[in-house]
């Protein structure tokens, strides 16, 4: 037994956790026993606390007689265990700041009882030297070599912490585990209950039932550390919510040039248009396409609704304009997904994919496709330029009256007052769209306080650049199918339009196809021939005035000169006069016999009904065409009798040893098949059945 033990003060909280015999086990009851026995008043045998927290610190020689007894028993030296390298790390990582820092001054001091070996002294005179300079104890430095004995160098500040510093987890609640699932149950849904509440609850169910109840702070800490966040978010907000907790990808713009890929989607305006041809205001949608890499608006396009030949026509005025793109990055709406825009490009999320396809208007102009992640508003740059278009355009001045709010409990007070011509919303927002390509401060990570403009238009100076040929622009077109040219002229009439060129003579009457921009009608018609090719550019024929002599003139002029160039073509196309083809007919007019040839084939001619009764053939009577079906159905019988006798694998003696197996059948009143019963009885009439029954008699056998 040692006169003291290795611990002399001790805290409330440590004698509790010790369980010492004869002194409680909780804190408060031990802080109980020190204020009942007047451990406060006993002079040198309480201190203050120096650690965290606080509170008072109590000699040993307090405590009870048979806990100081403990205290002082000899007992054997438990070696500390030897945490491994990884292990060490994670502890150094879970400790405190104070203990991490306290761990590298032990450090320098151990380097410092090194550094002075080096130079020549003994370790005991360096430790003591390395003492009085830091202030530390000769004797803690003695440990800090032992707790360091054998390890390398580099891991020695993981092994120098105090393990007292290490962040401890908080122990589970075990006291009323079903307690603690009934609430947690209760938060996590969909439904978003506050936490107060879900407790309540819970605590109505369990004094029903009886279960211990625990304080909301318990359950709540509980909650806390076994619940992620991510299982929080999945139960009361989603999946969609869950994936975008996700952090999101940061994509470089920096190493692209402009037109290197563009981006394209659809937005509907806060504002109502009338539309030409629509009874009540509309929201009015805009396909927009912009540069990836400078942010620039490149083309855009309205129309009543999202449709895929409004997206053919704003990427044919990006590909006139600018060039052809190397790539676009396309919304999954059908509008893009259609086949006369990306038929035949890979991984297609809409319609389905066959070898077939018909090339769209993009893989033919060799336009890489790369689809955005659906309902992805974050894998679209475009995104950003919408909002701005949400504050700029739809909330502009000139459309007071008409905005009709962002969502359905958003709508202004002056809802639905009025209503934007077409052409006075398309002004503001051809304005407003320049302006946004121009504005300066942009804070991309290409711009530097530069508009979209400046960007692009430096990198466009420099980068390669495809150009579309005549033919491939009239890719993007519109196709008007299964139009019938006018008998007379070859005309064709389209919305209202009428179009006609000279060389449209040769097309009268017949059915061809048309591509046309919707938005410019009197830019004229393409013309191709139902088999897709091109057959020629139909001018638009414009109104004139009633009373516009002038415009009468200029069609006059027109008819004129026609009529002049026809004329003289015509007579250029006739070789030979009509007096020089009637002398050549007459000089090689020669009488060719008709020689009939011989008829091998000759087909009687049936007599009518009303002829004279000798010329006709007698009608047989019902008895003789009774008669005669019943011949001709024997006659097919043995026809099919003979056949099957011929056959190699029944033979006479089979078939008679069959007739009698269905006979003994019979006698035994076993139901046979009807194919069996038509066999059997056109068996039993045959001579062969006959003959083999003689024989048999004859020979005394009884089997019939």
């Amino acid at each position: 037994m040692t006169d003291t033990p290795t611990q002399e003060w001790w805290s409330a909280a440590e004698l509790a956790e010790a369980g010492l015999p004869g002194l409680p086990t909780t804190k408060r009851k031990i802080n109980e026993l020190a204020a009942r026995e007047g451990w406060k008043n006993r002079a040198g045998k309480v201190r203050r606390r120096r650690a965290a927290g606080g509170g008072m610190e109590y000699h040993w020689s307090l405590l009870p007689l048979r806990a100081r007894l403990q205290l002082t028993a000899p007992r054997e030296a438990v070696p500390e265990p030897f945490l491994s390298r990884t292990a060490a790390w994670a502890e150094f990582e879970a400790a405190t700041g104070a203990a991490q820092a306290k761990a590298r001054k032990r450090l320098e001091v151990l380097q410092e009882v090194e550094a002075l070996e080096g130079a020549g002294l003994t370790r005991s005179l360096a430790v003591k030297s390395a003492a009085k300079n830091t202030g530390s104890a000769v004797k803690s430095i003695w440990n800090w070599f032992e707790k360091i004995n054998g390890i390398a160098e580099e891991d020695r500040l993981a092994y120098l912490v105090d393990r007292r510093g290490v962040k401890k987890p908080k122990s589970a609640v075990t006291a009323s585990p079903e307690f603690c699932e009934i609430v947690k149950s209760a938060f996590l849904r969909q439904g978003g209950p506050e936490f107060t509440a879900c407790y309540d609850w819970a605590v109505d169910i369990a004094e029903a039932e009886g279960l211990p109840i625990l304080p909301i702070h318990t359950v709540r800490r509980w909650y806390q550390s076994t619940v992620s966040k991510p299982t929080e978010i999945y139960h009361r907000k989603g999946a969609e919510a869950l994936r975008r907790s996700f952090p999101h990808q940061t994509r470089d713009k920096a190493a692209m040039v402009p037109l290197e890929c563009i981006q394209g989607d659809y937005h509907k305006f806060d504002v109502f248009v009338r539309w030409p041809g629509e009874k009540d205001p509309v929201r009015p949608q805009g396909v927009f396409f912009s540069d990836v890499h400078s942010g620039k608006m490149l083309a855009w396009r309205l129309d009543l609704t999202a449709n895929s030949h409004t997206v053919q026509l704003a990427i044919g005025d990006v590909i006139e304009r600018f060039g052809v793109p190397q790539a676009a990055l396309l919304d999954n709406g059908r509008e893009f997904a259609a086949k006369v825009i990306t038929g035949g490009a890979e991984t297609r999320f809409r319609f389905k994919i066959t070898d077939e396809d018909i090339p769209g208007l993009l893989p033919m102009m060799g336009v890489k496709v790369h689809w955005a992640t659906p309902y992805s508003g974050q894998s679209k740059p475009i995104e950003r330029a919408f909002r701005d278009f949400c504050s700029r355009i739809a909330k502009h001045p000139a459309f007071e009256g008409a905005y009709t709010g962002n969502k359905p409990d958003a709508k202004p007070e002056n809802y639905g007052n009025r209503a934007i011509p077409l052409e006075a919303f398309r002004e503001v927002m051809e304005r407003e769209v320049e302006k946004h390509n121009a504005r300066t401060g942009r804070r991309s990570e290409v711009a530097f306080g530069r508009s979209f403009n400046d960007v692009f238009n430096e990198g466009y100076k420099t980068a390669p650049i495809r150009r579309a040929t005549d033919e491939q622009r009239r890719l993007w077109l519109l196709r008007a199918e299964g139009l019938r040219a006018a008998t007379k002229n070859g005309e064709l009439k389209l919305h209202g339009s009428r179009y006609w060129g000279e060389w449209m003579y040769r097309i009268a009457g017949q059915k061809v196809v048309a591509r046309f921009d919707g938005d410019k009608l009197h830019a004229g018609l393409h013309v191709y021939d139902l088999s897709g090719s091109y057959l020629g550019h139909a001018p638009c024929l414009e109104k004139g005035d009633f009373l516009d002599v002038q415009a009468a003139r200029d069609v006059a002029r027109k008819r004129n000169q026609f009529v002049r160039t026809a004329r003289e073509a015509a007579k250029a196309e006739k070789e030979f006069s009509a007096a020089e083809i009637a002398a050549r007919l007459k000089a090689a007019g020669k009488i060719v016999g008709d020689e009939l040839p011989e008829a091998e084939v000759v087909k009687l001619v049936a007599p009518h009904p009303k002829a004279p009764s000798g010329l006709r053939r007698r009608q047989p009577s019902a008895e003789q065409r009774e008669a005669d079906e019943r011949l001709e159905a024997q006659v097919t019988r043995l026809s099919s009798r003979r056949a099957a006798q011929a056959a190699p694998d029944d033979d006479p003696e089979t078939r008679f040893a069959r007739a009698l197996e269905l006979e003994a059948m019979l006698a035994n009143e076993q139901a046979l098949t009807p194919a069996q019963s038509d066999w059997l009885a056109e068996y039993q009439q045959s001579a062969e059945y006959r003959g083999f029954v003689r024989v048999h008699r004859r020979l005394g056998k009884n089997d019939k």
